[in-house]
């Protein structure tokens, strides 16, 4: 039986639309956060070692071994893994209930049921839980209630309750870990739940384990079933829906990026950032893929997010918030930690949340335009919205930003912020265009914003002598980026800047295995436009969106063929993370990733529809000019 690796596509996604865990082939959660994507995890081994948290249940003569077999149940995020031994077989079905709690959200638990299929087999649960990322020791107390074990594991305001077959302390005192031995035989079943609690608050009461086994699996298959995914890959496509509806926050109706912190971009590096937000950028074009699958009600909550956040003052806007709206978001290093295979550092907070990056008013837009085309009704407080996020765009689109890639080494005027500058305004001025009391001078200034800032990127942004787009005005290098310049409809496809421009990025930008890099990194970190040491992998959306690229300029054959070659990255389960190293071939940053996700389904999309179309946010060619009454 092969040894467990701790390759992140080792790694299975459980979650709930409240937070997530990873769960390793071995039957390990190395990864948890309780009760919110945010919270401090009490498993942390992931981005440290055992002694920062961990929960493994498997048979005990297998500890560290891979599971034979593993899989979700149908289009669930219920995952069942499975050991073949000598003395039998038995499956763990893990999982984290959709099942509402007192508070009407999705109760903050994990839930591990054995099953055995054959034979007799000896198992073992093993739980070191460590609060804070792994730097707290709990107070453990044992209780026993209504015939069930249970232990405390209680630490400032939180408590964690662990109810199944009792667990004893392991023999070695200062590993602090406790270990329950019990058989698994043919139609047993034995669950085993963890469950957060406030700890000044009552013992939750004890979970129904199966019944919630049920009402999950039926909430993913609902899911599923309100679905449009039809075509090529049908099957990946309901798995990259299910992640994103994962990593919506349904309490609020947020999106985080990822659910996990500080998975390093390059093992050994220092590009180790905490994803467990809500970026405007990746949640509006979450909130597009979605709302193209069917799912209008995440547009809908995330739409109020939005106006909570936004505070009615775009004129202060971030680019990325809390899942709940919080501004502060401090980012700090976690120095117990020695990070991911040894990456330091591990951070929580995200310092990026003070950058300007003038690219997220067009995703917004673009987001609330699709809401509306879907029959999300308009609203007012969305309109006066909208007004503001043309008054603040006005002000501010001339100016130099971080851009997309939120690099922290000097602003630039990026020609892809600029291009999503006119995506805003193209979007904005359809949209209230529709509404009949829309004054005619408001329409005329958006007409005329949306046409300057159109002129500029033609005269700053391409490079006569290049013969393409740049990434940032007066430079001369690429960005994976501009491959959305037909996909937002600035310019049509058959456009020979635009044609030029994909084909530089295929030729300049791709690795040995055809994948796209963001930019190019340099060994003199004064050449890395984004001001960081070190290098990074393929960059998996990037290369999505050249298959899309390909398949609008008429290359449709390579365009099925990158996407073959892409979708063979992925793990058995379907699951993606941020980048792809072409070297170690191995996945790279935090996982899953909802980018790499929302570029695959729409990818497939495309190729479902037409090979001449982009499903990435927007129309397929350059729009006609609004007409605007004199």
């Amino acid at each position: 039986m092969a040894t467990a690796s701790a390759l992140l596509e080792d790694h299975a996604l459980i979650g709930n639309t409240r937070s997530a865990a990873l769960v390793r082939t071995d039957g390990t959660v190395s990864w948890l956060c309780l009760p919110d994507f945010d919270s401090a995890a009490p498993l942390a081994a992931l981005v440290g070692r055992g002694t920062h948290g961990f929960w493994s249940v498997a048979p005990a003569a297998y500890t560290g071994r891979a599971a034979t077999r593993r899989a979700y149940v149908g289009n669930s995020l219920v995952l069942q893994q499975e050991w073949h031994t000598p003395s039998g077989s038995v499956r763990v079905t893990d999982f984290m209930p959709t099942t509402q709690g007192p508070d009407g959200q999705p109760v903050p638990r994990l839930v591990r049921i054995v099953e055995g299929l054959r034979g007799r087999v000896a198992m073992a649960s093993r739980i070191r839980i460590r609060p804070g990322y792994g730097a707290t020791t709990p107070l453990l107390r044992r209780h026993f209630q209504q015939g069930v074990d249970r232990l405390s594991a209680v630490a400032g305001a939180d408590a964690l309750w662990l109810d199944g077959p009792a667990h004893t302390a392991t023999r070695r005192p200062t590993n602090r870990s406790q270990r329950a031995d019990f058989t698994a035989s043919p139609g047993s079943r034995t669950a085993f739940t963890l469950t957060w609690n406030p700890s000044h608050l009552p013992a939750p009461e004890l979970a129904n384990a199966e019944m919630e086994l049920e009402e999950t699996l039926y909430f993913w298959e609902r899911f599923a079933q309100r679905s449009i995914a039809t075509g090529v890959h049908q099957g990946a496509v309901l798995r990259s829906l299910a992640v994103l509806k994962a990593l919506t926050f349904s309490p609020t109706g947020a999106v985080v990026a990822a659910p996990t912190t500080s998975l390093p971009e390059e093992i050994g590096g220092g590009r180790n950032w905490d994803y467990r937000f809500c970026w405007l950028r990746d949640s509006a074009l979450t909130i597009t893929t979605l709302v193209r699958a069917g799912h209008t009600e995440e547009a809908r909550a995330w739409r109020e997010w939005l106006l909570r956040a936004l505070a009615g003052d775009p004129g202060d806007l971030q680019i990325m918030y809390g899942i709940r709206g919080e501004r502060d978001l401090d980012e700090r290093e976690l120095s117990h930690l020695p990070g991911y295979e040894n990456s330091r550092p591990v951070r929580i907070g995200n310092g990026a949340a003070a950058q300007v990056q003038l690219d997220v008013f067009g995703e917004v837009a673009i987001a609330l335009a699709a809401a509306e085309d879907a029959g999300l009704e308009a609203d007012e407080q969305v309109d006066q919205l909208l007004l503001n996020l043309v008054r603040t765009l006005a002000g501010r689109w001339r100016e130099p930003d971080a851009g997309i890639w939120e690099i922290r080494g000097p602003k630039r005027h990026f020609t892809h912020s600029k291009v999503m500058a006119w995506a805003a305004a193209d979007r904005i001025l359809a949209m209230l265009t529709r509404r009949p009391d829309t004054p005619q001078v408001v329409l005329r200034e958006l007409a005329e914003l949306r046409d300057a800032i159109h002129h500029d990127v033609l005269d700053n942004g391409f490079d006569e002598e290049l013969g393409t787009f740049t990434q940032y005005y007066g430079g001369q290098e690429l960005d994976a980026s501009l491959l959305l310049i037909p996909a937002v409809g600035f310019l049509p496809a058959d456009d020979k800047r635009v044609i030029a421009t994909i084909e530089a990025i295929q030729r300049e930008l791709a690795t040995d295995d055809a994948l796209v890099l963001r930019y190019r990194t340099f060994d003199d970190p004064g050449g890395d436009v984004d001001g960081l040491t070190g290098h990074e992998g393929a960059f998996l959306a990037c290369s999505f969106w050249l298959v899309d690229a390909l398949a609008l300029i008429g290359r449709t054959d390579e365009a099925h063929q990158l996407l073959e070659r892409l979708l063979a990255i992925g793990n058995e389960l379907g699951l993606f993370a941020e980048e792809w190293d072409p070297v170690a071939r191995r996945q790279l940053g935090n996982y899953p990733q909802g980018f790499t996700h929302l570029a695959l389904a729409d990818t497939c999309r495309t190729l479902t529809t037409t090979a001449h179309a982009a499903a990435l946010p927007g129309p397929r060619t350059a729009p006609a000019p609004v007409p605007v009454s004199a």
